[in-house]
């Protein structure tokens, strides 16, 4: 439990995916408009990629094997290839202006891209490259988790809310409500063995806090947590 390492790197790293069978991590510089990779056998940054735009969230598809990272200047989900390190891929996101945050859906080959712009959320078929679905969200959207059990996405919204959809099948998603929760919450975890949600509150009623607030998941009710 000791820090062994410091690797600098551009501007506000702020995200991360690990591709494991390539060792590598990489890390979103959102203000550097970069991406580090890092190789996890050296702690050593090996490449940086650099972008016309701001990086978003990434996430590592283990069925393509890809990287996939959000250009959220440019409304742009752009590829990499691990075994290369090169961009592979630009695609746009349709309406979806300012796409952030991001979640896989693999088996079903789809992705969650959260639009700070226009708050909306973007259902992006990995294999047609193209967005097919938009769901409103609440204001503030950020960070972007999928529960494969329940096919349940959960967004986490700094104005007091998580938005709730469900996957029906993979062509058919629908809003289930934006669950109340403290203001400037913007991160979650989902824990997919227990189905329970992880919020990291830094304010309770307008005072600073630290605390976690852990939700159940709730079905066949009007609320999906408590």
């Amino acid at each position: 439990m000791k820090v062994v390492k410091k690797l600098p790197t551009e501007a506000k790293p702020d995200g991360s995916a690990y591709a494991a069978p390539f060792h590598k991590l990489y890390v979103s510089d959102e203000r550097g408009k970069a991406e580090a990779i890092v190789d996890v056998q050296q702690d050593k940054i090996i490449k940086t990629l650099h972008f016309d735009s701001e990086t978003g969230m990434p996430q590592y598809d283990p069925i393509a094997r890809k990287i996939y990272v959000n250009l959220q200047d440019q409304n742009i989900f752009a590829v990499i290839d691990p075994a290369t390190d090169e961009v592979v891929g630009r695609y746009s996101v349709g309406k979806c202006e300012g796409n952030h945050g991001m979640a896989l859906d693999p088996e079903h080959r789809r992705a969650f891209l959260a639009c700070e712009g226009n708050e909306l959320m973007a259902v992006f078929d990995l294999d047609k490259n193209k967005a097919i679905a938009f769901l409103p969200l609440a204001k503030g959207p950020d960070v972007v988790k999928f529960d494969p059990g329940l096919r349940r996405v959960y967004v986490a919204c700094s104005s007091g809310a998580i938005s709730v959809f469900q996957e029906d099948d993979p062509e058919h998603f629908r809003k289930l409500e934006d669950f109340p929760v403290q203001k400037r919450v913007h991160s979650l975890a989902v824990d997919k063995d227990t189905h329970r949600v992880y919020a990291p509150e830094q304010e309770v009623d307008g005072r600073p806090a630290a605390r976690m607030t852990v939700y159940e998941a709730v079905t066949g009710q009007s609320a999906t947590l408590r």
